[in-house]
């Protein structure tokens, strides 16, 4: 998997953008919970009072606070009388409080000092204490009337419930007490409430914009990134693809090389858009979700975090045991599927003709089952997780609810931090969830990255040496086997052996042979398709194996045995060589292929379209086309692997002559069948089990070689050969 991620380098400004985006996503989801507490707790319980500090106090309220308290020296020295100079801040205090009206000098008033936000904290848990026995003592209507004996008996029971109770618990009754000063001060308290919740409010609103655009630009940048990647690495495969010999391709089989490089790139763009959620976004979510939970849960609910994660760890475990296994066995199975579809869309014709529809029907269907069986497996098993992590989430926040319920009654949490609790709680389920849902794609991405892997690390059997020749510009088009011998890959036995012979240019040289003598397999050594396995190939005087293959085969014209076109138009395929080629020179390679009176029947001409694979064209024009293709190029090497079997005779004839004069100065190497191509050749190979039984001219070959001749008269009677012949 390490070595596909590698190929993000290619994204890599895309990939910080996503990783900043998704660290402020996670800072601003992060901060949504802690404004829901203040607008609960402090906006709507406390009337948007922040702390236990009154920031403007009356003389006898201050008074009575200091009868309450030893502290009375800290508390004066953080508050200024009117008659003393006040700053800017405090005149702005008076006048946000008791009105724009209001004139300092007139009010007996204390305010607070310009402190800073520790300092006030700091502050709110001293003065508590006073104003929360302030509170109780305001609960008792006769205080006041009592007895000094009896009132210090009263003030001796207060201190000592006061000091038994949480801070948290003096700091909310504080703020109760602070709100009724105000109002005893004709403060407008709901004017305090409706502009502390606006400005929390906006502020709320600002932070969900910022997470939500974050997560729009997160959406579209992974996208870019998990798209740019499956790019490369289809360019990637594709390319080393076109590198393959054909050992390489039988080692893959074509159908598995196209699932590698659709569906499994497939799988692995999928993973690359959740994995950054999965690396950046969920830890962070999960980690400072549960610093924070434990700041709300005051520690009284703190288990519900653990046994909320091991349970996830638990189920998303099994199944991630049960399911990877079978991960691996699908992509085998998506292989088969793939196998089974091009074999039966390429041989229907043969499929028909024989009546083994029932058949295929049958073992299409066996693939497409096994496929399906596995398919449902995986997804029963992984469809299990979202509904049971549904359920551990569920169950979590009645527990909360129920544990945080008898916190709230308690007083020991505030309704706003149990509020906070249940949502970086909901956060920290939320990051499992995300991590969990990787199992689901991870395993079979990372099966895919191998398999990808597997194609990109395979070692090319024919590679270009690391010191390349030049050809012989004196042995322009000499072709030379030299005591060639070759074997197939894993094969016991050779199928060429001690193979001698020389193309020499302006001539032709034809190669014959029963089937499976090594006729095609002689031509395929000279493009390096394979490589010799003994003696050597030289192409214009250097030995192929020592030169750039690109240089060798811009040398050669190749018509396989199989006309093999490929989808636009005929003009694109026969300037397929190169799409710069002046159209005369197309319309004559396309005389000289003996193709021109077809194409001109056709309504576009050259223009026309052809299909995937040449399937709207007959097998003679596929095989005409090929040899237009070849000749357009106009190379040294004409190289025709039984290239005229579809044509007819007349055809066939026809072809050869117009191509002895576009091939007089070139070398030609035609594989045949048929007697009548190659009888005029001025050197005749003859094959046989692998072996160069006789080589000369028509005629010399008649009289000399029994095995030539046998072929001859499997084909011509004697009276034909000897016409032909004279």
């Amino acid at each position: 998997m390490l070595k596909v991620l590698k190929n993000l380098k290619q994204s890599f400004w895309n990939v910080v953008i996503v990783v900043i985006l998704l660290v402020v996503q996670a800072y601003a989801d992060l901060k949504l919970p802690d404004y829901t507490s203040r607008i609960v707790n402090t906006g709507i319980q406390a009337s948007g009072i922040e702390n236990a500090v009154p920031k403007i106090i009356s003389k006898e309220q201050m008074e009575m606070l200091l009868e309450l308290t030893d502290e009375d020296d800290i508390i004066l020295d953080n508050y200024m009388i009117n008659g003393s100079v006040l700053t800017v801040n405090q005149e702005e205090t008076i006048k946000k409080y008791l009105g724009e009206n209001a004139n300092p000098e007139v009010e007996s008033i204390y305010i607070l000092e310009n402190l800073k936000k520790e300092q006030e904290t700091e502050f709110s848990k001293i003065i508590a204490t006073p104003l929360t026995k302030a509170s109780i003592i305001l609960t008792q209507k006769d205080f006041n009337e009592m007895p000094e004996e009896q009132k210090a008996l009263a003030l001796e029971k207060i201190d000592s419930q006061v000091s038994q109770m949480q801070d948290s618990i003096k700091e909310q009754t504080a703020t109760q007490v602070v709100k009724q000063l105000y109002t005893n001060l004709g403060i407008d308290v709901n004017k305090i409430q409706n502009n502390y919740i606006m400005v929390e409010g906006l502020e709320m609103l600002g932070v969900a914009v910022i997470s939500a655009i974050s997560a729009i630009l997160i959406m579209l940048y992974s996208a870019k990134i998990a798209a740019k990647l499956g790019k490369t690495l289809r360019e990637k495969v594709f390319n080393k693809v076109l590198k393959f010999t054909r050992k390489e391709l039988v080692e893959f089989s074509t159908a598995s090389l196209i699932t590698r490089s659709t569906n499994d790139i497939q799988q692995i763009q999928m993973m690359i858009a959740m994995l950054f959620r999965t690396v950046v976004y969920a830890p962070i979510m999960g980690t400072v979700g549960f610093v924070k939970v434990l700041k709300y849960s005051q520690n009284t609910m703190t288990w519900i975090v653990g046994v909320a994660i091991t349970a996830i760890v638990i189920i998303a475990g099994t199944l991630f045991l049960i399911a990877i296994p079978k991960f691996k066995i699908l992509q085998t199975l998506i292989d088969k599927l793939n196998l089974v579809s091009r074999e039966l869309l390429t041989g229907l014709p043969v499929i028909r003709a024989f009546n083994k529809e029932k058949y295929e029907e049958k073992r299409f269907d066996k693939a497409n089952t096994d496929l399906m069986k596995t398919n449902i497996f995986v997804n029963r098993t992984m469809s299990m997780m979202m509904p049971v992590l549904m359920f551990i989430m569920n169950s979590v926040m009645i527990l909360i609810i129920w544990s945080g319920g008898h916190a709230v009654n308690n007083g020991i949490v505030q309704v706003g931090d149990l509020m906070a609790f249940i949502q970086y709680m909901m956060h920290i389920m939320i990051s499992f969830l995300v991590i969990s849902s990787i199992a689901i794609t991870l395993p079979r991405a990372s099966i895919s990255a191998k398999r990808i892997n597997e194609i990109l690390d395979t070692e090319i059997s024919i590679k270009d040496p690391s010191k390349t020749k030049a050809f012989d510009k004196k042995k322009k088009g000499l072709v030379e086997f030299k005591n060639v011998s070759f074997r197939y890959p894993d094969a016991d036995t050779e199928i060429l052996s001690d193979i001698n012979f020389t193309a020499e240019p302006g001539k032709t040289t034809a190669i014959i042979g029963s089937t499976g003598s090594g006729k095609s397999t002689i031509i395929n050594l000279i493009p390096r398709f394979y490589d010799v396995t003994g003696g050597e190939v030289k192409v214009d005087g250097v030995n192929i194996k020592e030169v750039n293959q690109f240089d060798l085969r811009n040398l050669i014209g190749f018509v396989p045995q199989k006309g093999i076109l490929f989808s636009g138009t005929i003009e694109s395929n026969i300037k397929y060589a190169n799409d710069k080629m002046s159209d005369n020179q197309m319309r004559k390679a396309a005389s000289i292929a003996q193709a021109t009176d077809f194409i001109n029947e056709k309504e576009k001409k050259y223009k026309s379209e052809i299909s995937q694979g040449g399937s709207n064209v007959s097998g003679g024009q596929r095989q005409r086309l090929s040899i237009a293709r070849a000749i357009a190029k106009d190379p040294e090497i004409f190289i025709f692997d039984d290239s005229f079997s579809a044509l007819d005779f007349k055809t066939d004839l026809a072809l050869r002559t117009a191509l002895k004069e576009k091939t007089e100065n070139k070398t030609v190497i035609v594989v045949a069948q048929r007697i009548n191509t190659i009888m005029n050749a001025d050197k005749i190979i003859v094959l046989e089990e692998g072996k160069v039984v006789g080589d000369g001219t028509h005629e010399e070959l008649l009289k000399n070689n029994e095995t030539y001749k046998q072929i001859a008269l499997s084909q011509l009677s004697e009276e034909e050969l000897s016409r032909e012949g004279g």
